[in-house]
């Protein structure tokens, strides 16, 4: 029976929590949405997680939807709930992580839990309450200016105030050292914010404050617990193979800097591409149809086609004046649709790149729950649907993997010989 329950706020949220939860040693069953009933297999899993979509969901909707998936993990046995969220945090005042961390601790009862959004693999980390990417301060780094969640300050305690009923508390490394919340806090729930900057700090956390029934924070501290709570289990989690036999298909939607690294990277390769361009689509020019006639004319067993959307900040802005939920959504339906369309023709490796790509591109192809298997990059697990044991997987947030992610996925998942 699982021990451990992760509700995640958006896809590439959860499968990047489920990913570090494999690392620590468990087997790990995601679900995309908050199911109806559980599956048999369940019986295998260690962890639970849910995806939902309450990053950036209307705040009701989205505390509703945390509150039932937190009391469907429950059902099943979980001894705690992590909260998962972002670690670059949600930094609008009306944003949905304090809300949602009200409720959870309301319907734990906890009488304090942890704000954890570090994630220091990949440049996040907190000091003195002071959230950094890759040492800069949250507000003056590329994120600043997110199209959902802009970025106005870098302290945790002020990002997260206007949102809940209850207040931050700081505490520091020597705190953290001696292993004890700081007291005298009166008889309100309250959130703790503890330097996180290394990955000793992360063990640390676990082990003094991993008997909490809520925590909350970033995947970073996932690793850490899933680590203590295999200590007490049986066995370690068994996880899927990673490869698997058939053709493979890219498809990127993020405008990060890295992914637009990554595919800069791939076209240096001499590989295929295919540029899907939101003007010459809107205006009939260029059709998913064409896409995929390209991208059937280029794929080989061993040669994938990355068809991508992906283009700098000034070019994107040009295509949001055509309309920006217009450009939005024809851009996720097409993700959509090849992925369809590629897995219909057999090919059994999709890799998507960008949160909302990777949203479609699940929605698109209606599988309701995934097996973790190992990462292709920190936070980038590689998933086996458990309703096709065939196919494989990898939906990653634009910012995360290496320069030739890309290569790497299709080396990982390809079945030689």
């Amino acid at each position: 029976m699982a021990v451990l329950g992760c509700i995640a706020d958006d896809f590439t949220g959860a499968s990047d929590a489920a990913s570090f939860l494999v690392k620590g040693g468990m087997r790990v069953k995601l679900y995309n949405g908050v199911p109806e009933k559980a599956e048999a297999s369940e019986e295998t899993a260690q962890a639970i997680v849910i995806a939902l979509k309450s990053r950036t969901q209307e705040t009701n909707a989205a505390v509703e939807d945390s509150v039932n998936a937190a009391r469907f993990l429950l059902n099943q046995g979980v001894r705690q709930l992590y909260f998962k969220y972002c670690s670059t945090f949600d930094s609008t005042p009306q944003g949905n992580i304090g809300p949602v961390c009200d409720a959870l601790m309301e319907l734990t009862g906890a009488p304090y839990t942890l704000l954890c959004p570090s994630l220091p693999v990949n440049g996040r980390t907190v000091e003195g309450g002071r959230l950094l990417v890759n040492g800069i301060p949250l507000h003056e780094s590329h994120m600043k200016n997110h199209p959902l969640t802009p970025m106005w300050d870098c302290r945790v305690d002020r990002l997260m105030e206007p949102q809940s009923r209850y207040r931050c508390v700081l505490m520091n490394r020597e705190q953290l050292a001696q292993g004890k919340a700081p007291t005298n806090q009166g008889t309100e729930p309250f959130y703790l914010i503890p330097d996180y900057v290394t990955d000793e700090d992360g063990a640390a956390i676990a082990q003094s404050f991993g008997d909490l029934p809520l925590l909350t924070g970033g995947s970073g501290l996932l690793e850490f617990l899933a680590d203590r709570w295999t200590s007490q289990l049986a066995a370690p989690g068994v996880i899927p193979e990673s490869a698997s036999a058939g053709k493979a298909l890219l498809i990127a939607g993020s405008c990060s800097k890295a992914t637009l690294g990554q595919i800069a990277w791939y076209q240096n390769q001499g590989q295929p591409c295919c540029k899907i361009d939101p003007a010459s689509m809107l205006s009939g020019s260029q059709t998913r149809e064409e896409i995929w006639r390209f991208i059937l004319e280029h794929t080989t067993d061993d040669t994938a086609v990355l068809a991508y959307s992906s283009d700098t900040p000034e070019r994107v802005k040009e295509y949001q004046s055509l309309g920006q939920a217009r450009v939005a959504s024809l851009l996720e339906d097409t993700a959509a649709w090849l992925a369809q369309e590629a897995v219909k023709a057999g090919f059994t490796r999709i890799i998507s790149a960008g949160g909302e790509t990777s949203g479609a591109v699940t929605k698109g192809l209606h599988f309701s729950s995934y097996w973790m298997g190992e990462s292709v990059a920190p936070g980038v697990p590689i998933m086996v649907p458990a309703e096709r044991d065939d196919i494989r997987l990898i939906l990653k947030s634009g910012n995360f993997g290496q320069e030739d992610f890309f290569g790497r996925a299709l080396s990982l998942t390809q079945k030689k010989g």
